[in-house]
């Protein structure tokens, strides 16, 4: 029977337990993305805490796909210095760390990079004053940027990396007919909807080799109308192993969207916990590489049953490790009380206003 506690390998990476530090922006990085001392005490935080895998914020692989303030970049060879002294320290506290790759598309912040927001395509109920509908050529080289950001994490001594498919940014709104009405060869069936996805993993697997772990974040389904469904996600989860993926962190919902989006409030009663576990029961039986599910999991009587049970092989969890970075240290230790996250979503709107993601109710 798995255990929380397990020692597993994903590709060649040994991890010491199951949990997962989610992708969470931090919102200390400098203002041009790069790594400052405070990002580096978090990271080191969560090594010392139990973490068995840390994955970083997401990191904008271009200029014009930033999202927020002080969001982590890996858009140019100048900070691979500080992204190697993240990494030298996480792994001198005993910790594994992964970059997450992104670029937030039609919701990149135009006030910060100062350039028009890409649109996968235009969308007559959607916002377009402020969006260019990306091209051919901008698709080749946006694949190619990835490649690029890729080649600067293994270079920084990241221990694999994850391509941010989630939550509506830039790949998300290629898989989601919502977002994407394109009516070339990556807009129509999910088949197509998908191709950017194959076009960048095959561009990573050329730079980085075949032994570096490469990890995708993916929606199970939009929760909006007209949104990626739970059988083109399972599709594409499909595509996305037989190209080589070695595994899928399951999520759900897009920004700015309301009540089911990816960071819900009122997780108060266990019930509400693990918003996304039954699609989870889904994919675990459609795919054989490991499975990771996010969202909403405060209990550790949760967590356990969920793996022991086969339905997911980690546990992936965000803003309860802003709170507590030594949660995992906590429950190793007999003390299996749920996070003392309260999910009221107050430590994203100090990030939003430049002063990091930070709890404010301890």
């Amino acid at each position: 029977m798995k255990t929380l506690f397990d020692q597993t390998t994903i590709k060649h990476l040994d991890l010491p337990n199951r949990f997962v530090r989610s992708a969470t922006w931090e919102g200390l990085a400098s203002t041009d993305g790069g790594v400052t001392s405070e990002l580096i005490e978090a990271m080191v935080e969560l090594a010392k805490g139990g973490v068995g895998l840390i994955i970083t914020g997401h990191s904008y692989v271009r200029r014009d796909g930033q999202a927020g303030p002080n969001q982590l970049g890996i858009y140019s060879d100048s900070l691979i210095p500080g992204l190697k002294d993240m990494t030298k320290a996480v792994h001198a506290a005993g910790g594994r760390i992964i970059m997450q790759l992104a670029h937030a598309g039609r919701f990149a912040s135009e006030q910060l990079t100062g350039q028009t927001a890409l649109a996968v395509s235009l969308v007559k109920d959607l916002p377009n004053t402020s969006v260019r509908e990306m091209t051919i050529e901008d698709i080749q080289e946006l694949a190619e940027a990835y490649s690029e950001a890729a080649e600067r994490a293994k270079a920084a001594g990241f221990d694999g990396i994850q391509i941010h498919s989630a939550h509506g940014y830039l790949l998300s709104q290629f898989l989601s007919p919502a977002f994407n009405q394109r009516q070339d060869e990556y807009g129509g069936s999910i088949y197509n909807r998908s191709r950017i996805h194959l076009d960048i993993i095959q561009g990573i697997r050329r730079t980085v080799g075949h032994d570096y772990p490469i990890l995708v974040k993916l929606n199970c389904q939009d929760f909006i109308e007209n949104g990626l469904s739970l059988d083109d996600s399972l599709q594409v989860a499909h595509r996305l192993a037989n190209a080589g993926v070695d595994a899928i962190e399951l999520s759900g919902g897009v920004i700015k969207t309301g009540r089911l989006e990816p960071s819900r409030t009122g997780i108060n009663s266990i019930e509400r916990e693990a918003y996304f576990r039954n699609e989870a029961r889904v994919f675990k039986r459609e795919i054989d590489i490991p499975l990771i599910l996010v969202g909403g999991i405060r209990s550790y009587e949760l967590a356990e049953k969920l793996v022991e049970t086969g339905d997911v092989d980690y546990i992936s969890m965000c803003r309860p490790f802003i709170m507590e970075p030594g949660l995992i240290n906590r429950w190793a230790s007999g003390d299996h009380s749920k996070a003392l996250c309260k999910s009221d979503n107050a430590c994203l709107e100090s990030g939003r206003k430049g002063t990091g993601v930070r709890c404010f109710v301890k």
